[in-house]
């Protein structure tokens, strides 16, 4: 399966032997670039990673060939935030309004899993289980005490990005509606392990505008999701503003920015593909978890 790509210049983590490497994209001639085994955590926390840094890298960086094993582009995030219903027909596709402010859940880190690995469905659970495709974004700005940031507004909110990703909020739906329905959080609908594919290439945030690009998500080629980013309800700038006035964010955390209308199930042997215009793809097999014995 032929990888579609970022137009942009990119960054992403891959396998090297035993080592797990950076390494960095340039559209013009399709050029990859080994920067060898950086500290992403530490590049974010410095502030880096967005254009002009890794511009300086692809220069300076030895060349390579396409990865053949992605790595997750943040290692091991703090937080894994996501607004809820924040396109207008998803909220509706399900009987209810978008909220008035932006309402949102988290994932824990184990539900990560990087480009091409599979998402596996519990042995247990035989009720509907989603796809949402996902804008996502990687926090990253210069933080030396790692103290993190809190009540900001404005712009100072959207300076906490420092890249753009793609993301599948995989979801145990019939799940969700059961818990919802008792009052229950929707914390495990949400947070089986592999359910949040992630990657595989993060564009620096002053890279590129995602105020209107173009989101689909295909299962085994058929279109399933379609949509612009223009049609969230809640802005990167309103859904960063309303996290920090509950939560401390730090850099190599994780946020994703809603889904479109269309979410459906997915079952063994469905290949799932988030496609985001200017940031490439994200593709992922759906499995079942071995019975334990």
């Amino acid at each position: 399966m032929t990888l579609v790509l970022p137009t942009k210049i990119a960054w992403f983590r891959f396998q090297q032997g035993d080592v797990v490497h950076t390494g960095g994209f340039e559209p013009d001639g399709q050029r990859f670039v080994d920067f060898g085994p950086l500290d992403v955590q530490a590049l974010l926390l410095q502030g880096g990673l967005r254009r002009s840094d890794l511009t300086a890298r692809l220069q300076s960086g030895k060349p390579m060939a396409l990865p053949q094993c992605f790595q997750l582009p943040v290692p091991r995030p703090g937080k894994i935030l996501c607004l809820a219903k924040n396109y207008l027909a998803h909220a509706r596709e399900f009987g209810a309004e978008p909220p008035p402010e932006p309402i949102f859940f988290a994932k824990l880190p184990d539900t990560l899993v990087p480009h091409g690995a599979p998402v596996r469905l519990p042995h247990w659970l035989l009720s509907r289980v989603d796809h949402e495709a996902e804008l996502a974004l990687v926090l990253g700005f210069e933080d030396p005490q790692q103290r993190g940031a809190k009540y900001v507004n404005g712009a100072a909110a959207t300076a906490l990005v420092a890249g753009y990703t793609l993301l599948n909020d995989v979801t145990a739906r019939k799940l969700q509606g059961t818990d919802r329905d008792q009052k229950y959080p929707w914390l495990r609908s949400k947070s089986f392990d592999t359910f949040c594919p992630v990657g595989p290439m993060v564009v620096p945030v002053d890279a590129i505008d995602t105020s209107d690009l173009a989101i689909t998500m295909t299962v085994n080629g058929e279109i399933r999701q379609s949509a612009r980013t223009s049609q969230m309800v809640f802005s990167i700038e309103q859904a960063l503003v309303a996290m920090a006035r509950c939560t401390t964010l730090h850099s190599g955390d994780l946020i994703a920015m809603g889904t479109p209308e269309g979410v459906g199930p997915i079952q063994c042997g469905d290949q799932m593909t988030v496609a985001i215009e200017h940031l490439g793809e994200l593709s992922n097999p759906v499995q079942r978890e071995a019975t334990p014995l």
